[in-house]
């Protein structure tokens, strides 16, 4: 909500590169953890691990509203690669999940040896991501290009990013009053007020189901210790196909009622897990949670293009940090209200 708040103020490129920076040594510092305490418990390593994951959250603040405000003040379409990014790294994780369970399920330690591998990869890379943002990045054509039109239009968060390119003149970047001239954060919010409240209920929804509810629910299956697995897996699928399908043109929602009316619906699927999970089969809950991840994924790249259209760009970067803000508030809520599926469960607390 701060950075939100002061997102004009902020060097934007500095911004994106302490996030993934913190993002890789917060990868780093787990696996030193785990070395440094061969893998034991005890209140140190805990503490130690709680403030690693603290600094996760940092970093994702950092970087996610950093680069949503930087690719919507550029091109609203970009938004959809970055997001089918996010979901690939879903699916790449459980991907990585089922191949060191398959590698070391009948070995001792075999989860804490999975769990290092997929760390050292990890930290990989995110150091490459680093590399990238810092020298590539800048220097796209295409990025170049809207940055420079954003800069026309009065942003002064692309300051940093036009010298990284190597664009050393930059006189077109005036006080003019004419440029400076830009909607308030309180009057863009008003303006897409329903885009804010679906995005945060659609996280509500996803997060409130995935993945607490599909690791204490499941019941005894066939699949065994494998199936929340699968479950989790299918899910990260059925998101990074849903952030394609968009660029199908008569699947990408536009009408602001519409959209409202799909995210609205998507509550229903909380008596279908439910019910499911009481006497429904593995096969139904398996296409339960793909179409969760599915509407999830769908749904949110289409909220996030088309809500920064019509706007300047130094707007768009206002907008697109303010709707982070949303997409935030409804992930810490929809895991907070997680623990309401172990009501009526015996020994559950």
């Amino acid at each position: 909500m701060i950075l939100a708040y002061h997102e004009s103020k902020i060097n934007t490129r500095k911004r994106n590169m302490i996030g993934y920076i913190i993002f890789t040594i917060s990868t780093l510092l787990l696996i030193v953890l785990d070395l440094a305490t061969k893998g034991r418990g005890g209140i140190g390593p805990y503490l130690g691990l709680c403030t690693v994951v603290a600094s996760f959250g940092l970093a994702d603040a950092t970087v996610q509203g950093g680069m949503i405000g930087d690719l919507s003040l550029m091109c609203p379409e970009l938004i959809q690669s970055y997001m089918a990014g996010l979901g690939l790294a879903g699916a790449l994780t459980s991907a990585f999940r089922l191949m060191t369970k398959a590698a070391f399920e009948n070995s001792s330690d075999g989860l804490r040896k999975g769990a290092l591998i997929f760390l050292a990869i990890s930290t990989s890379i995110q150091f490459l991501c680093v590399m990238l943002y810092a020298y590539v990045f800048p220097k796209l054509p295409i990025v170049k290009y809207y940055r420079r039109k954003a800069a026309l239009e009065g942003s002064k968060t692309v300051t940093a990013d036009l010298a990284a390119a190597g664009i050393k003149n930059q006189s077109y970047l005036t006080d003019d009053a004419s440029n400076n001239q830009r909607l308030s954060k309180k009057e863009l919010l008003l303006q897409n007020i329903d885009h804010a409240v679906n995005l945060f209920l659609i996280y509500v929804l996803s997060l409130f189901i995935f993945p607490g509810f599909l690791y204490e629910n499941t019941g005894h299956h066939g699949l065994g210790s494998w199936y929340a697995l699968v479950l989790v897996a299918m899910y990260n699928c059925g998101n990074l196909i849903g952030r394609y399908t968009p660029l199908v043109k008569w699947l990408m929602f536009e009408n602001r009622k519409g959209l409202t009316v799909a995210v609205l619906s998507r509550f229903l699927l909380i008596p279908a897990f439910y019910f499911t999970a009481k006497s429904g089969d593995q096969g139904w809950m398996i296409m339960l949670v793909s179409f969760l991840g599915l509407t999830t994924g769908h749904l949110n790249v289409c909220i996030l293009i088309i809500a920064p259209k019509g706007y300047k760009g130094p707007e768009k970067n206002a907008l697109g940090n303010l709707l982070v803000v949303f997409v935030t508030g409804g992930i810490v809520v929809g895991t907070s209200l997680g623990w309401l599926w172990l009501i009526g469960k015996k020994n559950a607390f």
